[in-house]
């Protein structure tokens, strides 16, 4: 039992918060081409470590590892010649970044010290964000961290501009008889730390499976024709939604395929300006009033270039043969779609009987 409690207590979402899909895991080889493995502790934080002692080590397994001071105890997530991969891709200066090692797979005992510890983190926030209050700093306690051995913690804090926290140290050092460290986060990585619900009824994507944050511009939403609306786009951080990039790729290829905005088209009724895009459904809606919508007109994409193809050659056709939107007059119609059908057919079956 009390190894389940330590084991939850590592990983707390880390399972469902892989960086890569390792696809090499299943070759015997891979783990041969360099003994670097990737370890995932509370949420959103990794790191990288030599396997020195070449210890039987696969994805899901707990892990004690090097800490300053100490040790920790993490899941690892990733082992191979893409653990070399992952250090490139985000950019890791391996001068500068102190690669320690495994000292052994996780025990019964140091998982439940590991659960023990992180069990102090939601008082020692509470009381940590009473302490920096008191101090006058202008920041937020987000979030608390203690390492596997309850040594040390990270106080993870959010702040508009530069804190001296220097006093703070001193204090949280006295009061909570442990070595500390203040990390810096921004407010997307304080709700993937925390969590919660999304206006979409699921969790947080950065608090179940993302790692590495992009950012989200403005731009995003328009090219998905989103309406600007800031509580909509928001998310639970007050920043865009980190969702709105995931259909970027498609819009931004969908796009390719249709003229030019800036482009009018020439025909013998009119000259037609652009109005509004459909990238997915490859449609293009014109309108004969270049500041408002009139006669709107939508074109599937090759037929507006067809139609510019022919204004560079110097030819108009007769019209844009396009579907025109009108209004539709909604009212009671007979035939197939009269609801009193069904008492006729209700009649005929009574008087059947």
């Amino acid at each position: 039992m009390s190894n389940e409690l330590g084991a939850s207590a590592t990983k707390r979402n880390s399972a469902h918060m892989l960086p890569v899909c390792d696809w090499l895991s299943d070759l015997p080889e891979n783990t041969r081409l360099t003994d670097l493995i990737e370890v995932q502790f509370k949420n959103t934080r990794k790191g990288y470590f030599h396997n020195a002692a070449n210890l039987p080590l696969e994805k899901g397994v707990n892990v004690v590892v090097e800490a300053n001071p100490g040790y920790d105890v993490g899941e690892v997530v990733l082992t191979g010649k893409l653990v070399e991969l992952q250090i490139k891709k985000n950019k890791i200066d391996a001068s500068r970044y102190e690669i320690r090692q495994v000292i052994r797979i996780a025990t019964e005992e140091d998982l439940q010290r590991a659960a023990e510890a992180h069990a102090r983190e939601h008082q020692t926030m509470i009381k940590a964000r009473e302490l920096a209050k008191s101090l006058g700093l202008e920041m937020k306690i987000g979030d608390v961290e203690f390492q596997g051995d309850g040594s040390k913690a990270i106080f993870f804090y959010i702040a508009d501009g530069r804190v001296d926290f220097r006093q703070l140290i001193k204090v949280y050092a006295e009061t909570f008889r442990i070595r500390v460290e203040m990390k810096q986060i921004g407010a997307r990585q304080e709700a993937g730390r925390i969590g919660g619900t999304g206006p979409c009824g699921r969790e947080l994507c950065c608090s179940t499976w993302m790692i590495n944050f992009s950012s989200v511009g403005t731009g995003a939403a328009r090219l998905q024709n989103i309406s600007p609306n800031p509580q909509k786009l928001a998310g639970m951080c007050a920043k865009l939604k980190c969702c709105l990039n995931y259909e970027v790729p498609v819009y931004e290829d969908a796009s390719k395929l249709l003229p030019n905005r800036h482009i009018e088209l020439e025909t013998q009724e009119a000259t037609w300006y652009f109005f509004a895009s459909d990238p997915l459904a490859g449609t293009v809606t014109y309108s004969s009033d270049p500041q408002k919508g009139v006669n709107l007109t939508v074109l599937s994409a090759a037929r507006a270039h067809e139609i510019i193809a022919m204004n560079r050659r110097g030819e108009k056709p007769a019209t844009l043969e396009g579907n025109k939107s009108a209004v539709v007059e909604i009212g009671y119609q007979t035939g197939h779609g009269d609801v009193t059908r069904f008492d006729h057919k209700k009649k005929k079956h009574h008087n059947r009987r």
